[in-house]
């Protein structure tokens, strides 16, 4: 299974759509363990009006871990057959750890502003 994270110097950046780079980990969800990872680069403009989803999707990733995130950008990922769960934040590595050992839930919190930066 692949799972994508919104980062910045290897953590979770808080905001998905002015992300640094997507770390995309291959995991064993048999196993716990990750055994692959590679770094998608972040497109230009915001997340949620970007090619990111279908980008990911293709890749076949199926769970976002996220920081914060807009109810467009979960829609647009959820369309695009990727669950997300918000509220993550540290380190991405053991943000991944805590989901494969189910401790990580989705928070429900989601941007309420929405600022796309040029």
């Amino acid at each position: 299974m692949k799972i994508a994270l919104p980062s910045r110097e290897n953590r979770i950046d808080d905001h998905f759509g002015h992300c640094e780079y997507f770390t995309v980990f291959t995991v064993d969800t048999a196993t716990k363990k990750i055994t692959d990872s590679q770094v998608v680069p972040s497109p230009a403009g915001c997340g949620c009006k970007s090619n990111i989803a279908s980008i990911l999707a293709e890749m076949d990733v199926k769970l976002m871990l996220a920081g914060n995130m807009g109810e467009g950008a979960v829609r647009v990922l959820n369309n695009s057959g990727i669950d997300v769960v918000r509220g993550c934040s540290g380190d991405i590595k053991a943000v991944a750890n805590s989901w494969l050992e189910g401790s990580l839930v989705d928070s429900g919190d989601c941007c309420h502003e929405h600022e796309c930066h040029d």
